[in-house]
């Protein structure tokens, strides 16, 4: 079974007691069973959906020391409510960063400049939007009309290192969103 921790929060125990009751078999459920009830209970089709949903990576997505390092290096750039605060030195951190903001730019869809400028507002308070989109377009992540017209993002399966990136940000934001006056706490120790 997976060892990464899955974020499960239930507003109303009540009706999650009862939920669980009523898929809760004559015998005592093995732990795959009750992980799939839980999830169930919680209003997920089955325990692989509920994991799905937080991206958690393959238990053999090991990451190297120096891919650690940089996955600690890009944490640090983002604050406890998911915002890029200021932008990174190095190249290789800076690269893995922006798959932050291409994982919230709308797929298979043109975008105005002024709609790629609020997705990256909303994830910045360092205020150089225009950085991001320029290099956006520098790592191939996004597509751009020679006139600026009309921005597309290209559409690619996210590194692994990415996608835990991407996991730990969103993490923040969640609990972020949960505990707004606590500001949430990190989801990866950076």
């Amino acid at each position: 079974m997976s060892s990464h921790p899955i974020p499960l929060v239930i507003e109303d125990v009540s009706q999650f007691a009862r939920a669980l009751r009523k898929h809760w078999p004559d015998e005592p459920p093995g732990h795959a069973n009750m992980l799939s009830l839980v999830a169930k209970a919680a209003g997920y089709r089955n325990h692989q959906v509920l994991k799905a949903e937080f991206g958690l990576p393959a238990p053999e997505a090991a990451f190297t020391e120096l891919e650690e390092r940089r996955l600690r290096d890009a944490l640090r750039v983002f604050d406890l409510e998911g915002q890029m605060t200021r932008w990174p030195l190095k190249t290789s951190v800076q690269g893995l960063c922006l798959a932050i903001f291409w994982a919230t730019l709308p797929a298979r869809r043109d975008l105005t400049e002024k709609e790629v400028n609020a997705v990256l507002k909303s994830g910045e308070v360092f205020g150089d939007h225009v950085l991001l989109r320029r290099c956006l377009i520098e790592h191939n992540m996004v597509t751009r009309e020679r006139d600026g017209s009309i921005y597309r993002r290209v559409e690619r399966k996210p590194s692994p290192l990415e996608r835990a990136l991407i996991r730990a940000v969103s993490e923040r934001k969640h609990a972020a969103m949960r505990d707004p006056i606590g500001g949430g706490r990190p989801a990866f120790k950076a």
